[in-house]
């Protein structure tokens, strides 16, 4: 019997994807979470065997949820599923050691499929989301501008993005620069609609 976790802060998805994998036989749905947060407490209470994660939640996303799983749990492999997957967020989900990858367009067949493949130790992408991934190239950014980026996507003023970071106002402002330039945006907030658009934020 394979022990599912199902995360997802949409509750009619995730109650539904409960219903859908409770129908196979070798599958068990051992805990469903609405959060990042909750996800990890439900992981460490039920152990489960795979981690099946929606890529956006409302704390954090899924696959920094994935990339603590990898390293804490490392017997739990984990898929990520997406409303919206962009390229760069298919590799950053491989560099957290996320095993499975696709849209919540798929069929339950393809789902039950994938948890079957990570969890004998294989992988599963998306075909579609593998060509753009390739088409698309890597970031330009540094992890740390990507990361002052998304900081700054609500439209925080420089002075909290900087406390949110650690690091010093004029620190973020040439962070905030360095990935304007080079994402050849002119300003903070084209920047952030640029990195959104092709997934590196």
């Amino acid at each position: 019997m394979i022990r599912v976790l199902l995360a997802d802060d949409e509750n009619l998805i995730r109650t539904a994807l409960a219903a859908l994998l409770a129908l196979e036989e070798d599958l068990d749905v051992v805990a469903q979470a609405a959060s990042g947060a909750e996800a990890l407490a439900m992981a460490r209470a039920h152990n489960p065997d795979v981690a099946v994660l929606d890529l956006q939640m409302p704390d954090r996303d899924g696959i920094s949820v994935a990339a603590e799983l990898t390293t804490t749990m490392p017997g739990c492999a984990t898929v990520i599923v997406t409303g919206h997957g962009r390229a760069g967020h298919l590799k950053r989900a491989l560099s957290a050691g996320v095993r499975g990858f696709l849209p919540k367009t798929v069929s339950a067949a393809v789902l039950t499929d994938v948890v079957r493949t990570v969890h004998r130790g294989g992988r599963y992408v998306d075909p579609q989301l593998a060509a753009e991934a390739i088409s698309a190239g890597d970031s330009p950014l540094t992890p740390r501008e990507a990361d002052v980026l998304e900081l700054a996507a609500g439209g925080a003023p420089v002075e909290e993005i900087a406390a949110r970071a650690h690091l010093s106002p004029g620190t973020v402002r040439n962070y905030l620069s360095a990935a304007a330039a080079k994402l050849g945006a002119p300003n903070r907030h084209a920047a952030v609609e640029i990195a959104r658009r092709h997934g590196w934020v």
